[in-house]
């Protein structure tokens, strides 16, 4: 196979302005209005298809009215797909942008080519995933529907918020176990609804072993007596602060997992109802009879890997 060279203007390039490239006669197209990305943390490069047969590369920054820039210049050649490299997370806004505006986009391992040698710069890449897609070589990775983004977003916050409460939790302990007040062994589960009572009540004020003991519940196996032995400690002010601190922030995530509920599902209500009407639209345009498919088209091939952010190329 005859390989190419795509090292000439490298001047131009490095300053951002806008090169051509001659038709290529090497491998046959098989979809000619395709567009190549390499995707940047501050600079986005991208080779499109030309009039003539060639491609054409452009240099874009990475705000969003470089990124509608973007989506400007592929409509205006009329490309159809659009292939880049899922880089990090700075994919996801231009990635979002352009399969909003109805062009399909392929995600691809950035694994897939660290692996050729020769083309190690941002203005090649992008021409090398150009004719690659161009050739249907690429594989796409799977990306789910906007409505499944939006809730895997939110259950991802939540588990955040339900992790770092347990790290509080974990705080809190410590600080009793400073002060030698086991509360962890009067009762099994100190976020319980024994455990959290006296470690409110210890926040409150009350200091006596027996009063605390009387916060049990009546299906504790321990008994009021032996829980009293082990909530007698030495009370110091430090850790009696650090205590409040704990308490107050495991209350607050407590309360951000909580109220999300209904805005949650709110939200996630609007985004079916915005996903129908689109899917009601575009069923419109084709006509009766053709059915639409569970994922975005050409964003996954059996055997594909999954992409959502979070792989090898997101962190």
């Amino acid at each position: 196979m005859k390989r190419w060279n795509f090292k000439s203007k490298s001047k131009a390039r490095r300053n951002g302005a806008p090169t051509k490239q001659p038709p290529n006669d090497g491998m046959p197209k098989i979809r000619p209005l395709v567009a190549g990305i390499d995707v940047g943390s501050e600079k986005h490069f991208v080779c499109a298809p030309t009039s003539d047969g060639g491609t054409e590369m452009r240099v874009f920054g990475t705000t969003t009215p470089d990124l509608r820039a973007i989506l400007e210049w592929l409509q205006k050649v009329q490309v159809e797909s659009v292939a880049m490299e899922s880089t990090g997370v700075y994919w996801i806004p231009l990635y979002e942008l352009l399969d909003s505006h109805g062009i399909e986009v392929i995600l691809t391992d950035t694994r897939q080519f660290s692996r050729i040698p020769g083309r190690k710069t941002d203005a090649e890449d992008c021409q090398w995933i150009q004719q690659l897609h161009s050739c249907g070589l690429l594989q796409g990775c799977f990306r789910p529907q906007d409505i499944i983004c939006h809730l895997r977003s939110l259950v991802r916050e939540k588990a955040v918020f339900v992790a770092e409460q347990g790290d509080w939790l974990r705080r809190m302990q410590k600080c009793m176990d400073q002060m030698n007040v086991r509360v962890h062994r009067a009762v099994s589960d100190i976020n319980g609804s024994t455990g959290m009572a006296i470690l409110r009540a210890i926040v409150a004020g009350e200091r006596d072993p027996v009063q605390l003991a009387k916060l049990r519940d009546p299906r504790c196996q321990k008994s009021q007596a032996t829980m009293a032995k082990e909530l007698t400690g030495n009370w110091r002010a430090d850790h009696l602060f650090n205590l409040e601190q704990g308490l107050k922030m495991y209350d607050t995530l407590a309360k951000h997992i909580r109220l999300p509920a209904g805005d949650s599902a709110a939200h996630g209500r609007a985004a079916l109802r915005k996903s129908r009407s689109a899917a009601a639209a575009t069923g419109e345009e084709q006509g009766e009879g053709q059915s639409h498919p569970a994922a975005r088209p050409g964003t996954h091939a059996p055997g594909a890997a999954w992409h959502d952010g979070s792989g090898p190329d997101h962190h």
